[in-house]
């Protein structure tokens, strides 16, 4: 057998021992396939999951993943609305946040979408986000990262080996493996195989058709890329998306022409596009305190808001920034008088209740909210926060457990379901969460200490012991196949 393609065998059975063993098991059984050694040039779909779950914990641990219910709800229904109407969708969508003002949006293996806020923060409507997405979500389904990927394979086998095995270097030991990462020849190809022209063009095609059925304006394309050009056109530092998405001015003249070929319509802007971009301006961007009031108190002087109610939402949100509550909630109560369903609106409401210690009413007001909106991940994760607020713990578990089971890759859940077993008082439980939560951020050493903890705690029941056993056994595993391949 050759030294590569031993390299790859071992490679291959370390990625799916790796994901046998970091299913969390406390919740649901969710674990994937197990792939043995099969040659890593053949790219299945479950091998597309396997390695895109694996890149998924090194951006957990290595990247500023934003954690926020209400706008990654946003998000994933903006997401899955353009996904309804795409074709060949063969595996899940799983649609996140990393808070960066740079430009860019990325897809990789195993439907993984990763936007930055800063495609927000320069994005004038939701028909120019939707294109965006519209064109990452075309790159996953027509698999243009695999079919890259066996294309480089055939010419040279190392290149799959050394930017997988970088990767999971990167969960053995993050510095090394980032470094690794950012010198590999594999990394430096995929800037060249992960877009290539073709692949750029049905992107752009694909992605449009599906901007224009998901009830989108086709313009929204071509305007965001016109918008980036002028820009960006004397620049010497263009942003992260102009180096992977390469825009040459036929690119615009293209999306343009694509554009007049579908029937003019008329498409109004989405107020919840104008409400989130306004929460990532004052929470999750680098304007100050100060420059986040001003901005919404100027669009409110000179009416320069797409949405007033928008534009008041913001100020609300700076006023609470600068410990203007008061001012802050009436301005809320006066929005929630309009719109009751709100989520931007509900969230905020709830974190002026839960800052003047109002945890009765704010349980109240989150109660009626869940009987409308039982499954909503911001009513549920507020509600169950304010519970553990409230001392009222044991109503939170059985809310998180639920949310853990419906989105099995949100870390927000158990560090809230660690902090609801601490207040009642359940140590070993408490410490199996966190090591489930550090798994999905493959701190496996953390988690096989916090397993340790548990076991320690649950001498009187068997089952939890058994239970515990078998995790430790499968993370010990997994960091022994990761270490093995340094």
């Amino acid at each position: 057998m050759s030294k590569i393609t031993s390299t790859k065998s071992l490679l291959a059975g370390a990625i799916s021992l790796f994901f046998c063993a970091t299913a969390p098991m406390a919740f649901a059984n969710n674990d994937l396939p197990d792939l043995g050694t099969a040659a890593v040039n053949t790219f299945s779909l479950e091998k597309e999951t396997i390695y895109g779950d694996a890149y998924m914990r090194v951006i957990r641990s290595s990247a500023p993943m934003l954690n926020d219910p209400v706008l990654s709800q946003y998000l994933t229904e903006l997401g899955n609305k353009l996904v309804a109407h795409a074709t060949g969708v063969k595996t899940p969508f799983y649609f996140f946040l990393l808070r960066n003002d740079e430009i860019n949006a990325f897809a990789f293996f195993g439907g993984h979408v990763g936007v930055h806020t800063g495609l927000f923060l320069n994005a004038d409507n939701e028909s120019q986000i939707a294109s965006v997405l519209g064109h990452e979500i075309t790159h996953v389904t027509q698999r243009h990262l695999a079919r890259s990927l066996e294309a480089q394979d055939k010419s040279s086998t190392a290149t799959i080996v050394g930017m997988l095995g970088a990767i999971l270097l990167t969960i053995a030991s993050p510095q090394a493996g980032m470094a690794a990462l950012a010198t590999t020849q594999a990394l430096s190809t995929q800037a060249k195989i992960n877009f290539t022209r073709a692949h750029e063009k049905e992107a752009d095609r694909i992605g449009m058709q599906i901007l224009v059925d998901a009830g989108f304006d086709p313009n929204g394309a071509a305007d965001f890329f016109a918008k980036l050009a002028t820009r960006y056109r004397f620049t010497s530092k263009p942003p992260q998306m102009l180096l992977t998405h390469p825009l040459p001015e036929s690119r615009i003249t293209e999306a343009r022409n694509r554009a007049t070929q579908y029937p003019h319509r008329y498409v109004p802007d989405n107020i919840d596009f104008q409400l989130a971009k306004a929460r990532i301006q004052v929470r999750f961007s680098s304007y100050s305190e100060e420059a986040a009031l001003a901005l919404f108190d100027k669009q409110l002087r000179k009416r320069t808001y797409t949405f007033k109610n928008a534009a008041l939402y913001g100020k609300a949100l700076a006023l609470f920034r600068t410990k203007h509550f008061d001012e802050a909630e009436e301005i809320i109560d006066n929005l929630l008088k309009e719109d009751s369903n709100n989520l931007f609106y509900i969230d905020t409401k709830t974190d002026l209740l839960v800052q003047r210690e109002a945890t009765d009413e704010a349980i109240k007001f989150l109660e009626t909210q869940h009987e409308l909106k039982p499954f909503s991940q911001v009513i549920n994760t507020n509600l169950a926060h304010v519970y553990i607020e409230a001392d009222k713990a044991t109503q939170a578990i059985p809310l998180l457990e639920e949310l853990i089971f419906l989105d099995k890759q949100n870390q927000l859940p158990f560090f809230l379901l660690s902090d609801a077993y601490k207040k009642t008082g359940n140590k070993a439980m408490e410490h199996f969460v966190n090591a489930e939560s550090m798994a999905l951020g493959a701190d496996y050493k953390g988690a096989i200490d916090q397993l340790n903890f548990a076991y320690r705690l649950s001498q009187e029941k068997p089952l939890q012991l058994a239970r515990i056993e078998a995790r430790i056994r499968q993370f010990k595993q997994a960091k022994s196949a990761i270490e093995a391949l340094q």
